[in-house]
C-alpha cells in the first residue's frame, strides 16, 4: 500500500489520477458489456475468443474500480494492478491466438510456452514495483524484460506469419493488432522506469498512474475491438 496523501493534497494531481481510474472503470466495464453483445456476430469458432475479450475487460474493471476506490480513500494498493495483469496478460494472449486461425497444435504449443512467460514477466515485476530500493527496482525490471521480450518476439512473429496468409479485411486487421500490441506493451516497461529515471515527486507517482491506466485501456479495451474486429473479418471470409 502507498501513501498518496501528499498528491491528495494537489487537487490538480488528484483530480488527474482520479478521473483517470474513473475513466478506467467506465471504459472496461462498457467494453464488457458490449463484448457479450457481439458475440453472436462472429462465426462459431471465433466466438470463445471474443468471450475471452469480455472477461479480461471484466477483471480490469473490477480491478480499476477497487484502484478507483482506493484512491478515494487515500491509498493505492499495486496489488491490485498486478492480480489484474497476472490473470489477463495470459487470456490476451489466448485471445490472440484463437482468432488468428493457426492450427489447434501449433496453438497448444505456444499456449504451453507463453502463458508461463507471461506469469513469470508479471510475478518478476511486482517486487521490483513495490520496492523502495532502486537497484532492487532495476534488477527486477531486467528480470522481468527477458519473458517480456520473448512474448513480444513471439506474437509479432505469429501476426506477421498471420498477416502474410491473410488478404482484404483479416489482413488490415491483423496489421491493426500488431501495431496496438507493439505499441501499447513497449509503454509498460517505460511507464515502470518513471519513478527511477526521473526525480521522485507526486507528479511522478500520478503520471506514472495515469500512463498505466492509459495502456490497459489500450491493451485490453481497444486491443479486443481489434480481436473482435479480426473475429468478423474471418466470419465473413467463411460465410
Amino acid at each position: 500500500m502507498k501513501d498518496i496523501t501528499p498528491i491528495l493534497q494537489d487537487e490538480q494531481l488528484n483530480q488527474l489520477v482520479y478521473n483517470a481510474l474513473s475513466f478506467g472503470t467506465a471504459v472496461m466495464l462498457g467494453a464488457f458489456v458490449y463484448f457479450l453483445t457481439q458475440m453472436n456476430s462472429v462465426a462459431k469458432q471465433y466466438r470463445n475468443g471474443v468471450a475471452v475479450s469480455a472477461v479480461v475487460v471484466g477483471i480490469a474493471g473490477y480491478h480499476y474500480f477497487r484502484m478507483w476506490s482506493g484512491w478515494a480513500e487515500g491509498m493505492v494498493n499495486e496489488g491490485y494492478r498486478y492480480a489484474d495483469w497476472l490473470i489477463t496478460v495470459p487470456l490476451l494472449v489466448i485471445e490472440l491466438l484463437i482468432v488468428l486461425g493457426v492450427t489447434a497444435d501449433r496453438r497448444k504449443k505456444l499456449m504451453t510456452s507463453l502463458v508461463p512467460a507471461t506469469v513469470l514477466m508479471i510475478g518478476l515485476g511486482y517486487p521490483g514495483e513495490t520496492s523502495a530500493n532502486e537497484t532492487t527496482k532495476w534488477t527486477f525490471w531486467v528480470l522481468s524484460m527477458i519473458p517480456f521480450l520473448y512474448i513480444l518476439f513471439t506474437l509479432s512473429g505469429e501476426l506477421k506469419a498471420a498477416k502474410s496468409r491473410e488478404t482484404g479485411a483479416v489482413s488490415t486487421s491483423i496489421n491493426n493488432a500488431t501495431k496496438i500490441l507493439l505499441v501499447t506493451w513497449l509503454v509498460y516497461p517505460i511507464s515502470y522506469l518513471i519513478p527511477v529515471v526521473f526525480e521522485k515527486s507526486d507528479g511522478t507517482e500520478a503520471g506514472r498512474q495515469v500512463v498505466y491506466t492509459i495502456a490497459d485501456i489500450t491493451a485490453k479495451a481497444l486491443y479486443g475491438l481489434m480481436i473482435l474486429n479480426i473475429a468478423k473479418a474471418r466470419s465473413g471470409d467463411s460465410h
